[in-house]
């Protein structure tokens, strides 16, 4: 009798976990998507004329019935096509760096990591050296992403076939991308050195990072949002390849397969968000890293988790970025730089200890 009220203890155990995970798992994203409104009405609220929260709430009304005639309706969507724009941006940069570590297994791997964002700068700042009209950067950048992206395939494409050791054709993927951004690099260095100082500070600029010229666009958030329900239906397979790499296969997962979509998709979010806002640094790297020092590895819900934490964050800083020397605005990537460098520092802190 003893030996089956044991056995029956940990049958009931065993079947509690996966509801008290669900449930856990549910209390995180309620309280993340919290976070990512209260940052988006806080980013309503402040600039260099500060808005009430009854004065926001009218000036929403407006906008909804479409007929922004106050101050505070034409403030309000100004700033909440920019706290968009910057919510969309964070959370694709987050979400890529989650699928870049996942795929090269490296804690330091960031969207920017394989010279995607290089082919971007390279095809952005090409246009802003000869004078091309505005929508073309958009474009210039995205295109030269997706055409990094296609060289680095072409380049590394055993490495991406599943042969060999995980480890070993990660290594050889990352030095093949750092080869390529080193490359798009060089051609930077190359055309700022040539710009004429009319054009020179708006590369600047561009490279650092900034929403300030950024527009509402729908593209961002349908790659999004079809990059988030991808890589979460593909997160049992991300689980399965970072606990048991070199066994994967056994497991049931196409190593191969799962390691080339994982490139396309975090190559596309990468080409999104750096077209849509420039190269902003640390929010692909720093924020996978605190949402799994956090919350765990656990993939089905370090996705989400991340997506949400990098849109809040970048839309904070944006807020930081046009109000701290207001009306002087700062580029947001000086911003999640200035934070994201001692945030990071804490984090290997905090590892070191445990």
């Amino acid at each position: 009798m003893a030996m089956i009220s044991i056995s029956s203890a940990q049958t009931q155990v065993r079947n509690q976990r996966p509801v008290l995970a669900a449930r856990r798992a549910g209390r995180v994203m309620t309280f993340l998507v919290l976070v990512a409104l209260a940052s988006i009405v806080l980013a309503g609220m402040t600039g260099s004329v500060a808005l009430s929260f009854s004065e926001l709430w009218h000036a929403l009304i407006e906008l909804l019935q479409q007929q922004p005639t106050s101050l505070a309706a034409s403030l309000l969507e100004l700033r909440l096509g920019r706290a968009l724009t910057g919510f969309v941006t964070g959370a694709t940069l987050a979400l890529s760096g989650v699928l870049m570590q996942a795929l090269l297994r490296n804690p330091l791997a960031d969207p920017y990591v394989l010279g995607v964002s290089g082919g971007a700068s390279v095809g952005a700042l090409s246009v802003i050296l000869f004078a091309g009209a505005a929508w073309m950067i958009d474009v210039a950048a995205f295109a030269g992403a997706i055409g990094v992206a296609l060289l680095l395939f072409g380049l590394a494409y055993r490495d991406f076939r599943g042969s060999g050791s995980s480890d070993g054709s990660a290594t050889l993927l990352l030095l093949t991308g750092v080869i390529v951004a080193a490359g798009c690099g060089a051609l930077i260095t190359l055309m700022l050195s040539v710009a004429p100082d009319g054009r020179l500070r708006g590369m600047v600029f561009w490279l650092i990072g900034d929403l300030s010229s950024s527009q509402s666009r729908y593209l961002p958030w349908l790659i999004w949002l079809g990059a988030l329900v991808f890589a979460m239906r593909q997160a049992r397979a991300i689980n399965v390849a970072a606990m048991h790499a070199d066994n994967a296969g056994t497991l049931g997962v196409n190593i191969g397969r799962l390691r080339q979509s994982l490139f396309f998709c975090a190559a596309l979010l990468t080409a999104s968000a750096v077209s849509n806002a420039g190269s902003i640094g640390f929010v692909g790297l720093i924020m996978p890293h605190a949402c799994r020092f956090a919350w765990g590895a656990d993939h089905r819900l370090l996705i989400p988790a991340a997506t949400l934490t990098g849109g809040s964050f970048l839309v904070l800083a944006d807020t930081l970025a046009r109000t701290v020397v207001a009306p002087q605005q700062l580029p947001v990537g000086v911003i999640t730089a200035l934070i994201g460098v001692p945030l990071f520092l804490l984090q290997l802190h905090q590892l070191r200890r445990r």
